[in-house]
């Protein structure tokens, strides 16, 4: 059976009288409704309550039980209260009318009827009758969406008063407190009080304030950002911070969660420091040894002998290069490299770059090309070449043979943006909040087949967070990557 098929509407139609039942019943069937026909008040309850017709057709006088007392028992009764009910009666007088209305009927149609005066109320009714179920259904619906509402609130709440980690719900993009919890107070030493209405920067709670904001005021969602987070007390924590974005009544809020690392991070510190001062020290020596076996000093080498030589050298240059830049980048996490801050021409900065990474270019076979922005501002000279030359070797190690490497600069009323684009092989986006990490690499074979220590970018993120800027990376896979140096002006520079 087919939509058009289908009846428009179930009518019960009761009625002692039966030329009225046939007259009735002939007319709706002809325009489409499914008719059920009684003669009897009683017959009619329990036809309406086995099966509730969309609308009813009533008769007022009925033998043993008249069409006021139908209405009645129907009204009182929750399987069928909500049928809208039409009396149809000689009865012309008021009262017949007003006790009809009172009973529970909707509508009043007298003897003789004109048969369109009832299929046009009959319609109106049954209209009515859709739109308050949909009504009904969409107030359900409503509710039940309240209820969850409340109930994930409810949820939150005691998940976040419960919760062990720091938790903080602070306004974009000014970063005021509007709520906290327990473990937030404890962490940073201060009190409710203290810290509701005041802002992150208000508070002094870490030496990268400025940086966060800036990040804070992006409204990206972020996770696992390493912060040093500064107590009352001056004490200092180190967290791991993620940010999400939650909607309260309509405003978006930030949910900072942390979690504090600050044991885990002294422990790792001294393990790093500790195997990397052993290891430099075997490593030199070592060096020292292939490079005398290289020279021929003790004889000649087979040329597999040479062959496994320089794979030894290889791998200690690699181990080197990883010391080194462990022990670079927690010096420069830690505060112990000061920056060497001075003017300097970002022309020229961008040009020994350039020329630094010429060579490894030509050996990969890839178009380098610059375009320096002659523009002065306040940096460490030697640490924005590091940035810009790792930046560049990671693009031309990650483009193929006959690719081009673009970096250049633009500036604006308080900041220059210099750019390193290349056409290689993309980040995945899953990957892009995590690439600044430590020993972060998009494949796990790099590290053997690039070179690369996994620790470039990281420390390229903390030379540029020193200087007060921020550094981001956009890439689709297959296409390409550009990563953007943002470095503010000095109000000397402007």
């Amino acid at each position: 059976m087919t939509e058009s098929d289908l009846p428009k509407a179930d009518i019960l139609v009761i009625d002692d009288t039966p030329e009225n039942l046939n007259l009735l019943s002939t007319m709706l069937i002809d325009r489409g409704y499914k008719v059920r026909s009684v003669t009897k008040g009683s017959t009619g309850i329990r036809g309406a309550q086995v099966m509730p017709p969309d609308l009813i057709l009533l008769d007022v006088n009925m033998p043993q039980m008249n069409g006021y007392e139908v209405c009645e028992q129907l009204k009182a009764d929750d399987r069928t209260r909500d049928i809208p009910i039409i009396f149809i009666s000689a009865l012309e007088a008021v009262n017949d009318k007003v006790k009809a209305f009172q009973a529970g009927g909707v509508d009043y149609i007298t003897k003789p009827f004109q048969i369109e005066e009832v299929l046009a109320r009959i319609e109106t009714h049954l209209t009515l009758r859709r739109l308050q179920n949909q009504l009904q259904s969409k107030n359900e619906q409503l509710q039940q969406e309240i209820r969850d509402r409340q109930h994930a609130e409810e949820k939150f709440a005691t998940i976040f008063r419960q919760s062990p980690n720091p938790i903080a719900i602070v306004t974009i993009p000014e970063g005021q407190f509007i709520e906290v919890n327990s473990s937030f107070l404890s962490i940073s030493g201060y009190s409710l009080d203290e810290v509701i209405g005041c802002t992150i920067a208000q508070l002094h709670l870490g030496r990268d304030i400025d940086a966060f904001m800036r990040r804070l005021q992006t409204r990206t969602a972020f996770h696992n950002l390493e912060f040093e987070l500064l107590t009352r007390s001056q004490t200092r924590k180190n967290i791991l911070l993620s940010v999400d974005h939650i909607d309260l009544n309509g405003t978006s809020y930030a949910l900072l969660i942390a979690n504090d690392i600050t044991e885990r991070k002294r422990l790792e510190n001294e393990f790093i420091s500790l195997v990397s001062h052993e290891l430099r020290t075997p490593l030199t020596s070592m060096m020292g040894s292939l490079d005398l076996l290289g020279s021929g000093q003790l004889g000649n080498l087979t040329e597999q002998g040479q062959q496994v030589l320089n794979i030894g050298i290889k791998n200690a240059e690699r181990l080197i290069r990883l010391i080194n830049d462990i022990l670079d980048l927690e010096r420069i996490r830690s505060g112990k490299i000061t920056m060497n801050l001075r003017s300097c021409n970002l022309a020229d900065l961008m040009t020994q770059a350039t020329e630094e990474m010429q060579s490894m270019a030509n050996g990969s076979n890839i178009q380098l090309i610059t375009e320096p922005l002659s523009l002065f501002l306040t940096v460490d000279p030697d640490r924005i070449v590091q940035t810009l030359t790792n930046l560049l070797s990671n693009a031309i190690k990650f483009s193929q043979p006959n690719n081009q490497v673009w970096m250049q600069a633009r500036s604006t009323i308080s900041s220059i943006c210099i750019s390193v684009c290349d056409q290689g092989r993309g980040i995945p986006a899953h990957q892009i909040q995590t690439i600044f990490e430590r020993f972060q690499q998009v494949d796990a074979s790099d590290a053997r087949q690039k070179g690369g220590t996994g620790l470039g970018l990281a420390i390229c993120r903390n030379i540029v967070e020193q200087h007060g800027g921020r550094i981001w990376v956009e890439s689709i896979v297959n296409q390409g990557s550009t990563f953007h140096v943002e470095l503010p002006l000095s109000d000397e520079t402007i």
